[in-house]
């Protein structure tokens, strides 16, 4: 199997996907979810969809890393 050159997506851009598109939550909610500007998390979501289409396009993998983050157990 070939070695696929990597799209790396941090965990607050993954975070920002999953709350707008996942959780469909309007951005100001989602902002204030991650303790984050509206502006911020739009800059966010803007570049990890970037990232995403960019990756889907070029047959490239993901790599989800790097960021600070807690998880929290529901």
């Amino acid at each position: 199997m070939r070695k696929l050159k990597e799209t790396i997506l941090s965990y607050s851009e993954l975070e920002a996907i999953r709350l707008k598109d996942l959780e469909g939550l309007e951005q100001i909610k989602a902002a204030k979810k991650m303790g984050i500007s509206q502006p911020t998390f739009n800059r966010l979501l803007r570049l990890a969809r970037k990232k995403i289409s960019t990756a889907i396009i070029n047959g490239q993998a993901i790599r989800v890393e790097g960021g600070n983050y807690k998880i929290i157990k529901r």
